[in-house]
């Protein structure tokens, strides 16, 4: 993603009942701020403020828009107005909450409950430089995980795509809760007519489909990105990019070096989420969970994991004769690491 150019609103500022404290996070689309509202109570506050369309400068409250990217900037502010309302529909402990949208400045803010803790990017940051060995537990990837997908599944359930997972857009809460930030929906409807706006994803974590111009964005779409940061948790860095991977995928070199930290299951499950096509990941969310909840057990002939695949496998290629194959994919990380 683009880096953020614009500068900050400034510390102090009210800004619609809110009192801007400081600014916390950036990226190409948009800023966000530390704030509090009229009773004190913290809160973070997201300004959407697309680098490659507007500049703003220093002491400057509104952007610099170009005639030519007017249009362009007026269609990504109503879909980030939108992404706002429909998230604002949503209450769910795993999906960040949003209390409140509103436009001043010649752009849209967005107000969501702040939490301390920090995001899971930090996390594996902080323990892949200790010594000790695995970075991240398989109990808490799995325990953890499983709440994640819990918020997703109220997210696909409304209707919506996040499009945008990552460890950085996982955020861990004091009691180590996960909660879904910085949904990319509305960056990806910009995305199929306006090729300015690109590239909308993340390197590694992106599924194959989001390199596309015109490419099939599903549930899928988000159970890829799960897989990476899974095992972002457990290499203490993202897989190969998808698009690289189509090429020469060199993952399972790397895919070996988890072998001695983590169960044969977990691994299998990753690869599973990670495959290239889209039609032989899980079928859904639902089915995720169902097989990260299995206990492991090494001495079955086979996992549990390959078991539920084999099962979803007969009933896809009942729908869709001679478009499945085996689910196993042989390949799961790269030279990015």
């Amino acid at each position: 993603m683009a880096a953020q150019n614009n500068a900050p609103l400034p510390d102090g500022l009210e800004l619609a009942g809110y009192r801007i404290v400081k600014k916390i996070a950036s990226g190409g689309f948009s800023i966000v701020y530390l704030a509090s509202d009229e009773e004190g109570v913290p809160v973070a506050i997201k300004e959407y403020l697309p680098s490659s369309l507007v500049l703003r400068q220093v002491g400057e409250l509104t952007p610099a828009i170009s005639p030519e990217n007017l249009p362009i900037y007026r269609i990504g502010l109503k879909c980030f107005f939108e992404e706002g309302r429909a998230l604002a529909r949503i209450s769910h402990p795993n999906v960040v909450s949003v209390l409140n949208f509103f436009r001043a400045n010649d752009t849209v803010y967005m107000v969501m409950a702040y939490e301390s803790g920090c995001s899971l990017q930090e996390h594996i940051l902080r323990r892949r430089d200790k010594p000790e060995r695995p970075i991240v537990t398989e109990r808490f990837i799995r325990k953890m995980f499983v709440q994640v997908l819990n918020g997703l599944r109220e997210v696909h359930t409304n209707k919506l795509l996040h499009l945008d997972l990552k460890p950085a857009n996982i955020y861990l809460r004091l009691d180590g809760s996960p909660m879904l930030l910085d949904f990319g929906a509305a960056r990806q409807t910009l995305r199929t007519d306006l090729p300015k706006l690109y590239p909308m994803y993340t390197p590694g974590f992106a599924a194959p489909e989001l390199y596309e111009k015109h490419g099939n964005l599903g549930p899928w779409t988000d159970i890829y990105s799960i897989g990476a940061a899974m095992f972002a948790c457990m290499a203490g860095a993202p897989p190969q990019p998808s698009d690289q991977r189509k090429v020469s995928d060199k993952m399972e070199r790397h895919y070996r070096k988890l072998d001695e930290s983590y169960s044969a299951e977990l691994i299998e499950i990753v690869r599973w989420c990670l495959n290239l096509d889209p039609l032989q990941r899980p079928p859904s969310v639902f089915a995720l969970q169902k097989v990260l909840l299995l206990k492991v057990d090494d001495k079955k002939e086979l996992t549990a994991v390959e078991k539920m695949k084999v099962f979803f496998n007969k009933i896809l290629d009942g729908l869709h004769p001679g478009k499945h194959g085996d689910l196993d994919s042989k390949t799961i990380s790269g030279d990015s690491i």
